[in-house]
């Protein structure tokens, strides 16, 4: 498989090129979005008619400092999305020698190895001694892998003697949060946050790095002024402080990933694994299992480098639950 062929969640017209008579509307269980979105605040026309002001992106940058706890704001670097940030990081770097903890999320890899750096894949960071950089995703995606947090201390030690960074992409653990990096953070460190998934807002495009200082304002000067647009730097902001309804959301998404567990055990070969925003399961049978989900009209996550894996978002409704329900009990192992 070519870099340019990763395959991504939420392509809904692949969807359809596939499995042309599904029942509509589609059930998208392919990405790890929380399905019950933070509720939009009311935006005045004014956000969309100037350019946000220095002192707004600030303000986010302080919101997300209070959310994720970091010592200072001035860690806090807010970005358009993850990704643009995961594009910008092997710019900061000489050609280096760089490990990614996998399988995992296969932009990590891509992005390094477009830049020129060397790229290996490892299972186990005892398995790269020599690498340069250490990039882990933690909770791991897709099969929610967890690191603890004074192994990723003892890593960035031991990166820090050779002239090494440790990279860490919690991209999902804002309902984990007692696990994060970010309130121990070595100096020699790069956390990256996602607003989308937890938030359900996908679309807003926000994403956020917390690093030290002199890494932070770096990565603004990459990114340039007006970097995060007026509408996402308000409702990201509004819903950074929102901190009851996090907590709401993460006990109702937690019930979710236990309900979804009960109904993919009919079909997996072991207990499920993940996230609380996604599942992934294991069987023999996954190929045929999702075209069977997919002739049901419900879009579900594969791998191209594992067969047997398959990942499931949670539905965002009673009628998505039913019919993923009467998918998985018609299916015939």
């Amino acid at each position: 498989m070519s870099e340019a062929q990763i395959w991504h969640g939420g392509d809904l017209g692949e969807a359809a090129r596939l499995f042309p008579d599904a029942p509509q509307p589609w059930v998208d269980l392919s990405t790890g979005i929380n399905p019950i979105s933070y509720p939009m605040p009311p935006l005045p026309p004014s956000i969309f008619q100037r350019l946000p002001s220095p002192e707004d992106h600030k303000d986010l940058e302080r919101a997300a400092s209070r959310a994720y706890g970091t010592a200072d704001a001035g860690m806090v670097v807010a970005a358009p999305g993850t990704q643009v940030l995961i594009s910008l990081l092997p710019a900061l770097w000489q050609k280096s020698h760089v490990a990614v903890l996998g399988p995992t999320y296969a932009e990590h890899a891509r992005a390094w190895r477009m830049a020129g750096h060397r790229v290996v894949e490892c299972a186990t960071p005892e398995q790269a001694p020599d690498a340069d950089i250490l990039i882990v995703v933690n909770p791991n995606n897709p099969d929610g892998r967890i690191i603890p947090r004074q192994d990723l201390i003892g890593i960035s030690n031991r990166l820090r003697e050779q002239g090494g960074w440790l990279i860490v992409d919690e991209a999902f653990a804002d309902f984990d949060a007692g696990k994060t990096l970010v309130p121990h953070l070595p100096d020699n460190a790069i956390v990256l946050r996602s607003f989308g998934k937890t938030y359900g807002l996908a679309g807003i495009r926000l994403g956020f790095s917390i690093t030290g200082i002199d890494m932070a304002e770096k990565l603004r000067t990459m990114l340039g002024p007006w970097a995060v647009s007026g509408p996402a730097i308000e409702v990201g902001r509004q819903a950074l402080c929102d901190h009851a309804w996090l907590a709401a959301a993460q006990e109702a998404r937690a019930a979710d990933a236990r309900r979804l567990d009960s109904i993919l055990m009919s079909v997996a070969d072991s207990a499920p694994k993940g996230t609380t925003l996604y599942r992934l399961m294991e069987c023999k049978q996954a190929p045929d299992l999702f075209k069977h989900l997919g002739r049901s009209g419900i879009w579900v996550r594969r791998f191209e480098y594992n067969s047997r894996r398959l990942r499931f978002g949670l539905p965002g409704s009673e009628a998505a639950w039913t019919r993923l329900e009467g998918a998985i009990a018609t299916y015939r192992r």
